[in-house]
């Protein structure tokens, strides 16, 4: 084994050692700008309103980034999730500012189908190659290799539209937040709030608006629900009035409207209507939400194969990041872990779990202890995120 060398060796390592401290400085500038601007709200950024042409199709997009710095901008683009607010959900405006105030040029798409509550898996791949198109007529940025963020129901999409072979090599790496991996598990808990994992079991109390987006979808695709349409539109709305008011569904504001669509159901539709969306304080009955779960998660499975991206994952050869947060009432954290099971263990790093961030809102921050370990975890995951372009 050769230990040592002459100068020319000597240079060499000198020059590894200078590149390696440049990367972890960069590294650390860029988390730092970022802390900053999430924590403040202050920034010096460009934001304009952009038009993508996804498929024949004009839909809205929002570009963000910093006015001063090297040029041209490392690019992310960022999928929101199932949310009536789309690219305007407040945690997704602060994410998306703070990206870009670390020194990145950020692409926000509006997926309009999204925001109806449509779980449309078909849009994810378009979308992302509509954004890369019209990144290529913007100044000032490098959209060779672009990062891709997913949130929610846009994680495992995201992680799975990195494996198209449209996108190849068009996508460094991928982030997940608050992402699901089995669609069964997560709509247990949303009936029940329990889930597992390595054989601990947990208790959270679940926003109903997830089952109610499900049973939208696919409620008329369970075997003897084909005539509850009417049901599925209940939940829709309900669904509908929960985003647009921006505060978590189980809020007694919806009772009064959960008995007026009620009342407008046929006699025997109305206790599955029930078991969705009973009055608060009330949950599902747990037996009965179990039985529903699995039904509505077959159903899914059969109308909308690739609702569950896993099927994907084995191809996926760029980094993936994971983060979820810890009280998360809509997907369980237990979900990233199985994510990260699902991915080729060469790629992926993480899950990150923290109360610092919310799947809706933010979180309480943690007691002293606890917060400064996790949050010494976060930045340490927020550094290697921000490393990937």
């Amino acid at each position: 084994m050769r230990i040592s060398g002459g100068s020319g060796d000597a240079a060499g390592v000198a020059s590894t050692v200078s590149d390696s401290f440049l990367k972890m400085s960069s590294s650390a500038l860029r988390t730092l700008r970022y802390t900053a601007s999430w924590l403040t709200g202050r920034d010096s950024l460009h934001v304009r309103e952009v038009v993508l042409d996804r498929d024949g199709v004009r839909v809205p997009a929002t570009l963000v980034m910093p006015r001063e710095g090297p040029r041209p901008l490392p690019t992310w683009v960022v999928l929101h999730g199932i949310t009536r607010p789309g690219r305007a959900h407040p945690q997704l405006v602060r994410f998306t500012r703070a990206l870009a105030a670390s020194g990145r040029a950020v692409l926000v798409p509006e997926v309009p189908e999204w925001r109806e509550l449509s779980l449309a898996t078909e849009l994810t791949v378009p979308t992302v190659r509509a954004s890369l198109t019209a990144l290529e007529e913007v100044q000032d940025v490098d959209c060779r290799s672009v990062g891709l963020v997913g949130f929610s129901f846009g994680a495992p999409q995201a992680i799975a539209a990195s494996t198209h072979a449209e996108l190849s090599g068009r996508v460094a790496g991928v982030v997940g937040f608050g992402g699901f991996c089995d669609l069964e598990r997560t709509l247990h808990f949303q009936f029940t709030g329990d889930h597992e994992w390595d054989g601990c079991r947990h208790r959270l109390r679940p926003d109903p608006y997830g089952r109610w987006i499900v049973g939208a979808n696919y409620l008329t695709a369970v075997p003897g629900h084909e005539d509850e349409a009417a049901v599925a539109d209940s939940l829709l709305r309900l669904a509908w009035m929960a985003g647009d008011a921006g505060v978590m569904a189980w809020e007694p504001i919806f009772d009064n409207a959960k008995a007026a669509l009620r009342d407008a159901l046929p006699p025997g539709h109305r206790p599955v209507f029930d078991l969705f969306a009973p009055v608060s304080p009330q949950e599902p009955d747990h037996e009965t939400g179990e039985a529903m779960a699995t039904a509505l998660a077959a159903a899914g499975r059969r109308v909308e194969p690739s609702l569950e991206a896993t099927q994907a994952f084995g191809a996926v050869r760029v980094p993936v990041h994971l983060l979820h947060g810890r009280q998360d009432h809509l997907i369980p954290y237990s979900e990233a872990f199985r994510l990260r099971d699902a991915l080729p263990r060469d790629v992926v790093t993480g899950p990150t779990v923290t109360s610092l961030f919310g799947h809706s809102s933010q979180d309480p921050f943690p007691g002293l202890v606890e917060g400064a370990r996790e949050t010494a975890a976060f930045f340490k995951a927020l550094s290697r995120v921000l490393g990937l372009v």
